[in-house]
């Protein structure tokens, strides 16, 4: 029972993660955005973690116009949420959700490889980049430990009046 005790934590944390994820957008252009850049993030755990950076570079180059419209968007949507911290936003958002998608891999172990493998050739195999998003959101490769569209940015609370 011990020895299985693992593998049913792991099992479990995995049956959890698509009700965990259910976080969306306002708006669905949005929400695209992040699902293609989920896309990208993890295309880059799989090229770094199982040896396929000749397939992350097809990739790029094969979608090349629709990842910098992309980016483009997502670096707009940042900036417009958070002013002049979003690019800091932004590239904290795109380090966490590189590095949840890495510890997830990590947690597969041995598994990771053969199980999302496939995704290089199934996304090469798209007609054209209007279909990475539609893909990528069919796909729900945003972990749930990562918020996407956050809510608005904080504001300080305003100082209190002084007394005098």
């Amino acid at each position: 029972m011990r020895r299985y005790l693992p593998a049913l934590a792991i099992l479990g944390a995995f049956a959890a993660q698509p009700a965990l994820a259910q976080k969306h957008c306002p708006l669905a252009a949005d929400q695209a955005t992040f699902e293609v850049q989920a896309l990208r993030s993890h295309l880059v755990v799989l090229a770094t973690g199982c040896p396929q950076t000749e397939m992350y570079k097809a990739f790029v180059q094969k979608y090349q116009p629709t990842l910098q419209a992309n980016a483009s968007a997502l670096t707009a949507w940042f900036k417009k949420r958070y002013g002049a911290r979003g690019q800091f936003e932004h590239d904290k958002f795109v380090t966490d959700l590189t590095n949840a998608m890495s510890s997830d891999a990590t947690v597969l172990g041995g598994d990771f490889c053969p199980r999302d493998g496939a995704l290089f050739d199934e996304v090469m195999a798209l007609r054209s980049g209007t279909e990475l998003a539609s893909y990528a959101a069919a796909k729900d490769l945003i972990p749930a430990s990562v918020e996407i569209c956050p809510g608005p940015a904080t504001k300080p609370a305003p100082k209190p009046p002084v007394k005098r």
